[in-house]
């Protein structure tokens, strides 16, 4: 064998924890922070430099240089052990090298959406951040709607030479609805439904009224609002296109607990019924239903039985994605791309689905 490649931002995690000197210095600092490798298992594919972006400023470029350098020279701090070579979730032990992943890179046409108004809810973080950011990027105009008004200040500033009308609105208030639709204007092309919560994972013997009701009014009632008020502009033009967010909770019992999954279930019905009653009237309604993403919503387990299931359940899960590849899912759906698309959920989960 010969000598290893040194390790670079365009390695993986995995061949960063596969390295010895590599292994120890992550080691050592992630237990700075009372951490250990295993937290890297869900990302352990991804290069390593994508941990600058992920991190949203808590591991920078100029910490990605110096590990780096410390790797090239050998400089592993002093009493730091490795930790014992990750496995990967078919068992081969990634001191082994994979065979390198042809990594997904994203391509923007700068036309796509260009003369379309384009809503995205939830546009602050996460999936709707990056579909927001794409649609603006591919030449659209964006009413980008999120609950933070500091999220969405952000991502004015990010595109300086985009055409983005930020609105501070809670979706499930009827008069914010008003003023994301006023602000749109006479013309909605597009409406991607993407604010949503998770629930705590309890199941249906154990959820409270609380938990139930304020999952539905987000990720139902939010979602029909918008919806509706944005129904009689499409009819009126002549057509647009609705992509709601769905989940993989709503294709399968098993990735949430009873008020999460069951939201989710109703989005679909929502979409499916809407696609049916538009469809003729040129008003496309489809959803994209997202396996693990990176995200900033998080989930919490309020029963025991529920985080065993549900853990149980997620084993088979693909590794998590970044919101862009979610966004090229729901964008290609909003955009003319899906002209003979109407009433599908996409399952975009990297194939968990299938497992």
């Amino acid at each position: 064998m010969g000598n290893p490649k040194p390790l670079t931002g365009d390695s993986s995690i995995a061949d960063w924890l596969a390295d010895p000197a590599g292994n120890a210095i992550l080691t050592h600092l992630l237990a700075q922070s009372g951490q250990t490798p295993d937290v890297f298992t869900p990302v352990r594919r991804l290069a390593i430099k994508r941990l600058v972006k992920l991190s949203r400023g808590s591991f920078t470029k100029e910490m990605l240089d110096d590990l780096i350098a410390r790797a090239a020279a050998g400089d592993v701090p002093e009493g730091a052990a490795g930790a014992a070579p990750a496995v990967t979730a078919d068992g081969a032990d990634d001191a082994v090298p994979p065979v390198a992943l042809r990594e997904w890179t994203e391509r923007i046409d700068q036309a796509r959406f260009a003369g379309q108004t384009v809503i995205v809810t939830g546009a602050g973080s996460g999936i709707g951040r990056a579909t927001a950011s794409r649609i603006a990027r591919e030449g659209g105009r964006v009413v980008a709607v999120d609950v933070s008004q500091e999220r969405l200040d952000e991502l004015v500033a990010e595109h300086a030479n985009a055409d983005i009308a930020a609105v501070v609105a809670d979706i499930t208030d009827d008069d914010a609805i008003a003023r994301i639709v006023e602000t749109a204007g006479d013309t909605i092309d597009g409406l991607a439904n993407i604010a949503g919560i998770m629930d705590d994972m309890t199941p249906v013997g154990e959820v409270s009224d609380a938990v139930w009701q304020r999952v539905f009014r987000v990720n139902v009632d939010g979602t029909m609002k918008l919806m509706r008020a944005v129904i009689p502009t499409m009819l009126a033009q002549g057509g647009g296109s609705i992509v709601n967010t769905a989940s993989e909770a709503a294709l399968r019992g098993s990735a949430a607990g009873a008020a999460y999954t069951a939201s989710k279930h109703a989005v679909v019905g929502l979409t499916r019924s809407s696609a049916f009653m538009y469809g003729p009237s040129g008003i496309r309604v489809n959803a994209v239903a997202p396996g693990a993403t990176i995200t900033n919503i998080e989930a919490s387990f309020a029963s025991p039985l529920g985080a065993a299931r549900v853990r149980t359940g997620m084993a088979i899960m693909s590794d998590p994605v970044e919101a862009d590849a979610l966004a090229a899912s729901i964008t290609f759906l909003l955009s003319d791309d899906g002209v003979n698309i109407n009433g599908v959920t996409l399952a975009s989960d990297g194939g968990w689905s299938a497992a």
